[in-house]
C-alpha cells in the first residue's frame, strides 16, 4: 500500500492549470462526472472526450446482498445480446475518465459496466489526499466484497441486454489487480486486460490472495499492460508472473512500455503517455475480439 501511495502522490503533481480552476470545474458531482478531489489537478488539454451519440449511457443501480451499488452503464442504444465488459476503476472511483472508457467500449459495440466498488466504505470523490483515500477507504475494501459486486454486475447484464457468454473485464491500477483476481474467481470470463495492476503484495484478511497466488490455476487469458518506468510495480514482478503463468500453461501475454511509468493510460493526469496509451487501447480491443469477447 505504501508503494501505491507514493506512486499516486507523484502523479498528482501540479500542472499548468491552476488548482483553483481545476477544483471549480472538475470536482465530481455525480457518478461518471468530474474527478475525485485527490486526483486533482487534471490535465484538461490531454483529456479524451467520448460523446454519447448512439448510446444509452448513465447511472444504473444494482443490489448486492442488500446493498445498492451505483454502476455507470454505456451501451449501443436499442441493442441486445451485447458482449459485456466490466470496467474496474483506479482508487479514485468511477469518475469522468472511467465513464469515458466505458463509452469507448460502447462505441465498439459492448455493454460496458463500471461499478462504484467503494460504496460501502465511503465516497472517494470527497477525499482530498491520496494517503487519506488509501487509509480511510481503499484499504478497507475486502476482495470478497468486490468479487460479489462484479458478480452482481454480470447478473444485471444478463437480464438487461448483455450476452454474458461473451464476458470480459479490464481494470486500471487498483482495478488492474482486481481484473486478475476476478478471472480467478469467475472462470466464465473469456478474456481480461489488466492495466498496470499490482501482482504481488502483503496478504491480509481483506486481501488474502494476489494475482501471483492464482497463476498456477488461472485459466482465463489476460493481457497485462505495464510501464517499464513504473516505480511501484517492478518489471521483475511482471517477469515472475509471466513465468508462473507459462509454467501453468496459461496463454496470457504481457506488454511492457519502456517509455511509460504508472497510469500511462490516464489521459487526465501528468502520467499520461500517448504512444503507450494508444497502443495499449488497440491491443486491448484486439485481445477481446480474438478471445471471443465481441
Amino acid at each position: 500500500m505504501k508503494h501505491m501511495e507514493k506512486d499516486f502522490d507523484s502523479l498528482v503533481a501540479k500542472t499548468p492549470l491552476s488548482e483553483g480552476i481545476n477544483r471549480r470545474l472538475f470536482l465530481q458531482t455525480a457518478l461518471g462526472t468530474g474527478f475525485a478531489a485527490a486526483a486533482l489537478p487534471v490535465c484538461a488539454q490531454t483529456m479524451i472526450k467520448t460523446d454519447t451519440e448512439g448510446l444509452t449511457a448513465g447511472e444504473v443501480t444494482i443490489e448486492v446482498n442488500g446493498q445498492k451499488v451505483p454502476v455507470y452503464r454505456a451501451q449501443p442504444e436499442g441493442k441486445t445480446e451485447l458482449p459485456v465488459i466490466l470496467v474496474v476503476s483506479e482508487i479514485f472511483g468511477v469518475h469522468e475518465h472511467i465513464a469515458d472508457v466505458a463509452r469507448r467500449f460502447a462505441k465498439q459495440g459492448y455493454l460496458a459496466l463500471a461499478p462504484q466498488l467503494f460504496v460501502r466504505q465511503g465516497d472517494p470523490s470527497k477525499v482530498g489526499a491520496v494517503a487519506e483515500l488509501m487509509k480511510e477507504i481503499v484499504s478497507k475494501v475486502p476482495d470478497e466484497q468486490v468479487m460479489a459486486d462484479l458478480d452482481g454486475c454480470v447478473a444485471w447484464a444478463k437480464k438487461n441486454g448483455g450476452n454474458v457468454d461473451k464476458l470480459g473485464i479490464t481494470g486500471f491500477c487498483w482495478g488492474g489487480r482486481i481484473a486478475w483476481l476476478y478471472c480467478a474467481h469467475n472462470p466464465k470470463v473469456k478474456a481480461a486486460v489488466a492495466w498496470y495492476g499490482r501482482l504481488v503484495g502483503d496478504k491480509t484478511s481483506l486481501t488474502p490472495k494476489h494475482p501471483i497466488d492464482t497463476a498456477s490455476t488461472l485459466k482465463v487469458p489476460v493481457l497485462g499492460l505495464y510501464g517499464g518506468k513504473d516505480g511501484g510495480i517492478s518489471v521483475e514482478t511482471v517477469e515472475k508472473m509471466k513465468s508462473a503463468l507459462h509454467d501453468a500453461g496459461n496463454k496470457s501475454e504481457f506488454v511492457i512500455y519502456p517509455e511509460a511509468g504508472h497510469a500511462f493510460h490516464a489521459d487526465y493526469r501528468p502520467s499520461y503517455v500517448e504512444s503507450a496509451a494508444k497502443d495499449g487501447w488497440k491491443r486491448c480491443l484486439e485481445w477481446f475480439k480474438s478471445h471471443g469477447v465481441k
